[in-house]
């Protein structure tokens, strides 16, 4: 919770705010203690009977209190923004659409000196691109035989990451298939509504189509209609790729498969829309492609925000301590009462 520059970090805490009135309205009619002296008539009390509570009862009782509110407001912890800062970001809303089907499992580029499979690489190299551009809403388009989406568009990047990190491709409760018409459409249906000043979908594939109720070409049209291009990456190596399986005896093999991309369908799309076609057949080319869409995607926006927050809750805990130990020392000296 954000008041101006002031933020409430857990402001569920704050609740407690409503039981601090109950528990002094319990602690004055059921917990007033039996009386401090006995007398054998009220006669004896007659000429003090007008007289009214002492004020340094009053006044220990609002130490006390006021030492319990600062504690309830501590654990909020509130935080206070020392400033703001302005910078440049884009205004760009990107949907990436990433193919999880068995065939990116082939292990045929190179990820920091060893073998990897193409979703480890594709992982690596979009968290890169996630990282470089903070102020755009990205969101995550997860598909093979079908699509869903994974991560809504958001700028929320942790949870973006979070979520890319779990995807896993081949797996059995995904229906294997390549479905790119489907994943556009998915991309859309996340970014029509949107009112920013740029509008794309970035979408890998090693494979072509084959699965899915939209065709390319149709999903690539409404993109057009909406104005939302769409940037396109076959991914692999050119000939074949070492594909790992597991034996009937339960041992890892690795046998080559041919990489079967449509690329002339995926041009066509990228034309279609506006965006372009790239092929990746190493880390550093998909990497190397993502920078260019990086640097095209680029609409300068003067964004401010507050940094640097300062932390109030030991301030509010030393002051409510202080409080307490002013009204421990007010009682056993100046204001001792009798037994």
């Amino acid at each position: 919770m954000t008041l101006g520059d002031l933020r409430i970090d857990s402001p569920w805490w704050l609740l407690l705010l409503l039981v601090l009135p109950l528990v002094a309205w319990v602690r004055r009619h059921w917990c007033g203690g039996r009386p401090a002296l006995m007398f054998s008539s009220v006669q004896l009390l007659r000429g003090i009977m007008g007289l009214g509570k002492p004020k340094s009862e009053a006044l220990l009782g609002f130490l006390r209190w006021t030492a319990l509110l600062l504690f309830v407001l501590a654990m909020a912890r509130p935080q206070w923004g020392e400033g703001t800062e302005k910078f440049k970001a884009s205004g760009i809303d990107i949907a990436v659409a990433f193919d999880l089907s068995g065939s990116m499992l082939a292990e045929d580029f190179q990820l920091e000196g060893k073998r990897a499979n193409r979703v480890a690489v594709a992982k690596a190299v979009i968290k890169g691109f996630v990282n470089d551009r903070p102020a755009d809403r990205i969101g995550l388009v997860a598909f093979a035989g079908r699509a869903y989406i994974a991560a809504p568009l958001t700028l929320d990047h942790d949870f973006l990451l979070a979520n890319l990190d779990r995807l896993e491709a081949g797996s059995e409760a995904i229906e294997d298939g390549t479905a790119i018409g489907s994943a556009i459409s998915a991309g859309l249906n996340r970014l029509r509504d949107l009112d920013s000043e740029s509008r794309i979908i970035i979408l890998m594939t090693d494979g072509q189509n084959n699965s899915g109720t939209v065709a390319p070409m149709t999903a690539a049209e409404a993109a057009e209609l909406l104005g939302v291009k769409v940037y396109t990456i076959g991914i692999g190596t050119r000939g074949t790729a070492p594909m790992p399986y597991t034996d009937v005896f339960g041992r890892k093999r690795s046998r080559n498969v041919e990489v079967n991309i449509d690329e002339k369908t995926l041009q066509k799309i990228a034309e279609q829309t506006g965006g372009q076609y790239f092929r990746a057949d190493s880390q550093s080319k998909l990497r190397e492609i993502y920078g260019k869409i990086d640097k095209m995607e680029k609409t300068e926006v003067e964004v401010e925000r507050f940094f640097n927050y300062d932390e109030l809750f030991p301030y509010l805990v030393i002051a409510g301590l202080a409080l307490l130990l002013l009204e421990l020392i007010l009682t056993n000296t100046v204001w001792l009462k009798l037994p």
